[in-house]
């Protein structure tokens, strides 16, 4: 099976307990302002796991990471995954209320997804490498006893 039989099928991806009840309250919020958004964001928060957030890898995108993507369109960009209060596209800061926000939570490097954007084309983007946050806990294989 090739890569194009891939596509339109979506990635497991991976969530901390904190991030997934932070981003429920947030879409529950949004949904009368944004439902397409909010509904995009609860779509991912039902398919992911949710593990505890010491128990989540480095290399997966949450809330806060600084994520290198690369797109089908030949982009390559880097940003940070943020809460909308804190979104600055200018800066680099991306809000998670956002269809490519939604579409990086919960990757991890070397994974791709199919997203459409806000003017209903679609595209393909590929996680190439996922710095987190400051205040991240260390991933659990870390060497905490």
């Amino acid at each position: 099976m090739g890569p194009a039989a891939n596509r339109g099928r979506k990635p497991a991806i991976t969530i901390t307990r904190t991030d997934h009840d932070r981003l429920t309250r947030l879409a529950e919020a949004a949904a009368e302002r944004n439902a397409a958004v909010a509904d995009t964001l609860f779509a991912e928060l039902d398919r992911a796991r949710v593990v505890d957030d010491a128990r989540i890898g480095a290399d997966v995108v949450r809330m806060g990471s600084t994520v290198r993507f690369s797109s089908d369109t030949g982009e390559d960009r880097t940003v940070r995954l943020v809460f909308p209060g804190e979104a600055d596209i200018a800066a680099g800061r991306i809000s998670i209320l956002t269809p490519i926000g939604a579409a990086l939570i919960g990757l991890k490097a070397g994974q791709s997804i199919d997203w459409t954007a806000r003017d209903g084309r679609g595209h393909r983007l590929t996680v190439e490498d996922v710095t987190p946050a400051a205040n991240a806990p260390a991933e659990a294989s870390g060497g905490a006893s």
